[in-house]
């Protein structure tokens, strides 16, 4: 637009020194040559506009939005036209209690109420994108702002609106997903009217009260403890039970000696011991038939 207008002002420079009065109206024709060649240049290049990969343009005409939309890469418009570039990659918008982490400078999480009447801090980040077909109409409707116009206002609201069914340690805990589940369908319900595709989001941290905490965590100390004291009362079963089956296989030894070994049976051991020390090499001297019919092993000392 900026060539055009310096065409125009050439050409209308050219026509005005285009007087024999003047004695540089010999440079009215190269002047109002030049401002022609502007003027074309101009409308060419305002005539072709780029849009870079990942966006795509909503053209608006004297504030008349036009409901097609400019892909990517060069486009032939109205060099009278305004071009608003959205941004059709998958976006973010991050509410968290940590500071610098958020779109927010400052603590920016969301408090609700639970069902149990206590306060839960909630970090959430949003992942969405924008409906290609649906920009004109958020440029219409909505406006080029719509990060703070609608996934804002709407996420908190919705989040606080479901938080309501849950008590504080379930949504910690067991009902952590349900609840995300829940608040995903509501959010993405609100969002897809408005010409905004919700892709996914992440509860990324449930804080609860000092007190809540404290509760939980004794709790969970506590059902500890019982699972130490119950491992080792199995300990001391299973070791009550072995010595048990240990003193019980001494007993029935004893008893098998006691009622099962016969004379001849002992005989029968005796000769086999005699034996072996007969071909032990530390065995010098045997001598049978000792004292009570008990050989007499005899060495060198």
């Amino acid at each position: 637009m900026f060539l055009i207008f310096l065409g125009i002002v050439a050409l209308m420079a050219g026509f005005a020194i285009n007087t024999p009065a003047f004695t540089f109206s010999r440079y009215a024709r190269p002047v109002k040559l030049t401002g022609a060649v502007l003027v074309i240049v101009g409308i060419f290049s305002s005539s072709i506009r780029q849009i870079d990969a990942g966006e795509l343009g909503v053209q608006s005409l004297f504030g008349s939005v036009k409901d097609a939309t400019l892909g990517s890469g060069l486009n032939f418009v109205n060099p009278l036209s305004n071009i608003t570039i959205f941004d059709a990659k998958t976006q973010n918008y991050t509410m968290s209690a940590v500071r610098d982490e958020g779109d927010k400078e400052g603590d920016d999480a969301i408090r609700v109420l639970t069902a149990d009447g206590l306060e839960v801090v909630v970090d959430l980040t949003v992942l969405y994108r924008v409906i290609p077909t649906e920009a004109p109409r958020i440029l219409r409707e909505i406006g080029e702002n719509y990060k703070d116009k609608v996934i804002r206002p709407i996420t908190r609201t919705k989040i606080r609106d479901n938080a309501v069914y849950y008590d504080a340690v379930a949504l910690y805990s067991t009902r952590r997903d349900e609840f995300q589940n829940r608040i995903f369908k509501d959010i993405e319900k609100n969002l897809r009217a408005r010409g905004i595709l919700l892709e996914q989001l992440l509860v990324r941290n449930i804080n609860l009260p000092t007190s809540v905490k404290q509760t939980i965590e004794s709790k969970i100390n506590a059902e500890q403890d019982a699972q130490k004291m119950q491992f080792v009362l199995q300990k001391e079963k299973q070791e009550a039970e072995r010595k048990r089956v240990e003193a019980q296989g001494i007993a029935d030894y004893q008893k098998i000696l006691s009622t099962g070994l016969s004379d001849k049976q002992l005989q029968y051991e005796a000769i086999k011991a005699q034996k072996e020390l007969a071909l032990s090499p530390n065995a010098k001297v045997i001598i049978m038939g000792g004292k009570g019919n008990v050989p007499m092993i005899l060495g060198d000392k």
